[in-house]
């Protein structure tokens, strides 16, 4: 599939078909993880995949709550297959304190931008696009208040080191009457509006 194919397919889904993804489907959704950014090739990315029921539920007894009393369908418990996103920010102090990338005085650098976090994000796209490949649908969920993040690490089986950055849920798209994609076109800013040029 050309590139701009899978772009144009990524979008957030919130329908899924009940139907089983196969494993090497999903292996190869989930191989971009060695090939996502990874400041100063720090590999802090840790993923689950869920596809067994029961954790599958226990996921979603922690996040989907919020959306059936916002008036959500369920979709959640509804997807095949969760992919937890976890970072681990330990390893980013730790290969940012090897000698080659300490600073002139021997510090760790300041972080200014907690990367370990936009890595994160950097691989949540790529697992999106490569989800999009396999003629996948994906929808993302986090939770803000940290209990319930802590739920869905434990829930997940992630140890106490590694924190949830939230999930994608995976599979093979239903119709969704209830997405306004021409709305949304209209809703999208102009190229302009979002880009600047300094040539």
């Amino acid at each position: 599939m050309k590139f701009r194919e899978v772009l144009r397919g990524r979008r957030m889904v919130r329908n899924y078909r009940t139907d089983t993804v196969p494993d090497d489907v999903l292996e190869r959704v989930v191989k971009v993880v060695h090939r996502a950014p990874s400041a100063g090739f720090s590999q802090g990315h840790r993923l689950v995949v869920v596809t067994d029921p029961a954790v599958r539920a226990a996921l979603a007894a922690v996040a989907e709550p919020w959306y059936l009393a916002n008036g959500f369908e369920p979709w959640i418990s509804q997807a095949p297959v969760q992919i937890v996103l976890g970072i681990r920010e330990q390893s980013y102090h730790e290969r940012y304190t090897e000698t080659d990338k300490l600073e002139d005085d021997g510090e760790e650098i300041p972080w200014p931008v907690p990367f370990w976090w936009f890595d994160s994000g950097a691989l949540f796209t790529l697992l999106q696009l490569a989800a999009a490949n396999e003629g996948l649908a994906s929808g993302f969920y986090s939770p803000a208040p940290p209990e319930e993040l802590a739920a869905l690490a434990a829930a997940a089986g992630l140890p106490d080191d590694v924190a949830v950055a939230g999930v994608i849920t995976l599979g093979y798209p239903a119709d969704d009457p209830a997405v306004p994609t021409a709305k949304l076109a209209k809703r999208r800013k102009p190229i302009d509006d979002l880009v600047s040029w300094r040539r």
